[in-house]
């Protein structure tokens, strides 16, 4: 490699680094930290993420990266590092338009803003996250008018997070998929319906972390290559395909909860466990297209661990782990897994309403910088349109606009892509039948590695060298559509609830 290149490799290792101690600190922010230490660890997730930051914005580094574009120096790279200078070039010319101090007063308003929705959501204050929120807003808001002078806010949001999927294209496949989904869910809910109460009772939280491991390990998700802890919200923190570590949330009362995080992390996880390892310490060692990365949780967590069959081969080990279950058989369990109910928590809601949880906020993200709507009014439209889509109303803020932590970092645009995730599953089960066979008989028959095995191959592989659009054009090879997602939906819930 030419000496361009080793220079830049000093300072991107440098960068990496640096973002990986940031990365780290947020981690331990959000499992380890002792309230009174809360302050003294953000301190040193703001320092990493600012000198990263800094380095990054050199124009030494800058141009580096530019002369790297050169058709002389491009063509010597790998095809990792092909895809890592040509983001960096168009991520430096947008982010060296940010100064330095709004960065570093971004970086500490997100942790404490955070930490002040962890305290409103626990007191069920709305009130005291308002002006957090509210600050955050107006920042968001100029940061994208510094990086996409000119450019609708929103927009940029969207891009940031599933790049290529503008709001009229989530519009187009949002309104598809409304148009189906809610006659189908008025069927569903004039149906008899199961005893979700007949599920409560009690159930060790020592043994679900046993149960999740079990969980972890049948869907293919390495504990050799990751580690697990224990957060108010679930989520998944990849360092490399190496060091990969999910979080979950478990409740007493409610063993089925932390089942389903558990899976769903997982398939975050296993995302990153088996990606190329070439891509590594480039930028396409990890997918950073969120819809993607959600597209292969959510397959894991509905399509396979809401099918009766993925718990053929296991629910015996689990009714051992948790006696509880001993007074269910399989087929109550399943029914209670795929009960459609119109509930307030998104993250609880079945795989049917949860489509409509996810309407919800992106229309209020829309509501938001588009309509500018205040403040102080987001909780009553919030709650106007719980009760327009599921026809119920949060009767506290914790249930209600508090009950998700994406907001308190800034992470606006972020909730279409769970959407947009499912939408893509109905897309990938399609085209999986068709290579594999029927899903039902790999499931019963234990065989879920091979399902494992192809997403691999077919998604997992390539990082992020792929942008959505691309992925589902080679793997399925259509465009994208709702449709598949819908019949998918159809024909599950016409067998399980007896539909006409």
């Amino acid at each position: 490699m030419s000496e361009t290149f080793d220079k830049f490799q000093s300072v991107y290792r440098r960068i990496l680094r640096f973002q990986k101690i940031s990365v780290l600190a947020s981690w331990d922010l959000y499992t380890a930290t002792p309230k009174l230490g809360f302050d003294d660890m953000s301190d040193t997730m703001t320092f990493a993420s600012s000198e990263a930051f800094a380095l990054s914005n050199s124009d030494e580094f800058f141009g580096l990266v530019e002369a790297l574009n050169e058709p002389e120096e491009f063509a010597q790279l790998t095809t990792g590092m092909q895809y890592t200078i040509q983001k960096l070039k168009t991520e430096l010319e947008k982010s060296r338009r940010i100064p330095q101090a709004f960065f570093e007063e971004l970086v500490s308003l997100q942790n404490q803003s955070m930490k002040a929705w962890t305290e409103a959501k626990r007191a069920s204050d709305y009130t005291l996250f308002a002006p957090y929120l509210e600050k955050l807003i107006s920042m968001i808001t100029q940061k994208c008018a510094y990086t996409d002078p000119g450019k609708d806010t929103y927009e940029v949001l969207l891009d940031q997070y599933e790049k290529g999927m503008d709001s009229a294209t989530i519009d187009r496949v949002f309104e598809e998929l409304k148009e189906g989904l809610l006659p189908l869910l008025r069927k569903i809910l004039a149906a008899p319906q199961p005893d979700s109460t007949a599920f409560d009772g009690f159930y060790d939280i020592p043994a679900q972390m046993k149960v999740q491991d079990l969980l972890l390990n049948y869907i293919g998700f390495s504990l050799d290559a990751g580690t697990t802890a224990v957060s108010e919200h679930p989520f998944t923190t990849g360092f490399s395909r190496n060091d990969v570590r999910i979080t979950n949330h478990y409740y007493e009362n409610n063993a089925i909860s932390s089942m389903f995080s558990a899976i769903h992390e997982g398939g975050h996880g296993i995302f990153e466990q088996n990606v190329n390892p070439a891509l590594q310490n480039t930028a396409a060692d990890d997918c950073c297209y969120m819809g993607v990365h959600e597209s292969q949780s959510r397959f894991f967590e509905n399509i396979l661990g809401r099918s009766k069959n993925f718990w053929i081969p296991i629910y015996a080990q689990i009714q051992e782990l948790l006696p509880e279950f001993k007074k269910h058989s399989l087929d109550e369990f399943c029914r209670e897994i795929n009960h459609v109910q119109n509930s307030m928590i998104r993250t609880e809601a079945d795989e049917v309403t949860y489509c409509l949880h996810i309407i919800l906020r992106y229309e209020m993200e829309q509501a938001i910088f588009r309509d500018h709507v205040p403040v102080s009014e987001l909780p009553a439209l919030w709650n106007q349109k719980m009760q327009d889509y599921l026809q119920i109303t949060p009767s506290n803020d914790a249930e209600g606009i508090l009950q998700d932590m994406h907001w308190s970092d800034g992470s606006f645009g972020y909730f279409p892509s769970y959407l947009l995730g499912s939408i893509y599953d109905g897309m990938f089960l399609e085209t999986l039948e068709q290579d594999l066979g029927n899903i039902d008989e790999i499931l019963a028959s234990g065989q879920i590695h091979t399902i494992t095995k192809w997403l691999n191959e077919k998604i997992h592989w390539y990082g992020s060298l792929r942008e959505p659009k691309e992925v589902i054009r080679t793997v399925c090879g259509k465009e994208l559509s709702a449709k598949p997602l819908l019949d998918y939906f159809t024909k599950k819930y016409t067998e399980v609830y007896h539909l006409s």
